[in-house]
């Protein structure tokens, strides 16, 4: 009974691990206003491109202006990746071109000031920081001083979704982010 529920499991982690590849590998259709501008480049008659670019441009512009089509830059996206850093938003990778090349863009930590702390009852610490995120202590690991305002916070990803936190370089604390 215990190798058929091994087994089982085994075939399960294998299909999930399929799909998620097989996800991965789907290139990302790009939206129909940005494709009709592109196939403008094939027209050979001078007059008729011209008139195909204005008419695709025309109808790119109009469609970033009702917000059907959202333009965003490199920059754009690594600076929303790091104010979101530690958030448990689903499908985040997804929205913001995660996988293949763009995975050198994902963030991995953040380095920041404390803008201000507080102690809970049980001990634990929340922490603010700079930028406005708020961390919580989920371990019972004493920290050796006080965090004040203004001492340097470095979070990075850990292992299976965790998140460690090192304030004024004392040890590290497993946090998880709340706001």
């Amino acid at each position: 009974m215990v190798r058929y529920k091994f087994f089982i499991g085994a075939v399960a982690a294998l299909c999930a691990a399929g799909a998620l590849a097989q996800e991965r590998a789907a290139p990302q259709q790009r939206p129909e206003a940005f494709e009709a501008l592109i196939r403008c480049r094939a027209i050979t008659n001078d007059a008729a491109r011209l008139q195909c670019f204005d008419n695709a441009s025309t109808a790119l512009e109009q469609a970033a202006e009702r917000r059907d089509l959202v333009l965003v830059d490199r920059q754009q996206v690594r600076e929303s990746r790091r104010r979101l850093f530690g958030l448990p938003i689903p499908g985040l990778g997804n929205l913001f071109g995660g996988g293949g090349d763009n995975d050198r863009d994902e963030i991995t930590s953040i380095d920041s000031t404390v803008a201000s702390a507080e102690q809970t009852g049980m001990g634990r610490w929340i922490v603010r920081l700079a930028d406005g995120s708020i961390w919580v202590q989920t371990d019972d690991v004493p920290l050796a001083g006080r965090p004040r305002a203004g001492q340097p916070v470095h979070v990075e990803r850990g292992a299976l979704g965790s998140y460690r936190m090192r304030v004024n370089r004392q040890p590290a604390v497993r946090v998880r982010r709340q706001l």
